[in-house]
């Protein structure tokens, strides 16, 4: 009866013995497992937080019809006359003006009344700039004739203008009683400036840059 008690008990303790390699196995296999999903999932997490952003945005903006597309920001209330100016003269103007010019099609500003009438210019666009405190600037683009430099200048020198070649052009200038005039004749297009009480470094010679790059 004694053998009998002591054989079991040997085997009962060879079968713990098993039983806790066994759960030292099983745990290992689990701690790998978990850790196998850990690294695949986090090449996801950046994805989620991405979706997540997207979600939030698109909770706050206002909705868009099927079909239609957001339409861009103008970067100016009178893009004709931006279009005139480099930066840096477009920010010098619009901030002694206060703001951006009236932009309109009148007609080019020029004391020869009758040039005006021989030329018969398609205006383009006229810029006002308007000084805070004071003086004035407009400027008016047109369409003329191919060949509108060679009246111009013949009228214009009758008038008492002083005009002189630019480019394949002519430029014509007059001294007021309230500033000057600044007309230019060019490859069918005339550049028409008058200048009251205001007149930026090189106004004239910096626009036509803008118009006829070479």
């Amino acid at each position: 009866m004694r053998r009998v008690a002591w054989t079991g008990e040997v085997g009962v303790a060879r079968i713990g013995g098993r039983n806790s390699f066994m759960a030292w196995v099983v745990g290992l296999g689990s701690a790998a497992v978990v850790a196998a999903l850990v690294v695949l999932a986090i090449p996801a997490i950046p994805a989620g937080i991405q979706m997540l952003g997207d979600t939030l945005r698109s909770s706050t903006s206002a909705p868009v019809a099927q079909g239609e597309t957001v339409a861009p920001q103008p970067v100016s209330s009178t893009p004709l006359c931006q279009g005139l100016y480099t930066e840096a003269l477009w920010a010098e103007l619009t901030q002694r003006a206060g703001g951006v010019p009236v932009q309109d099609a009148s007609a080019p500003r020029v004391s020869a009344t009758t040039l005006e009438a021989s030329l018969a210019p398609e205006v383009t666009v006229s810029c006002t700039f308007t000084g805070i405190n004071t003086g004035s600037i407009v400027t008016t683009v047109a369409k003329v004739d191919a060949d509108a430099a060679r009246l111009a200048r013949s009228t214009l020198e009758t008038a008492g203008y002083a005009c002189g070649d630019f480019g394949d052009g002519v430029r014509c200038r007059l001294a007021t009683a309230e500033g000057s005039e600044d007309q230019v004749i060019r490859d069918g297009t005339w550049l028409a400036s008058v200048f009251t009480g205001w007149h930026p470094d090189r106004y004239t010679e910096r626009v036509a840059l803008q118009l006829w790059p070479s």
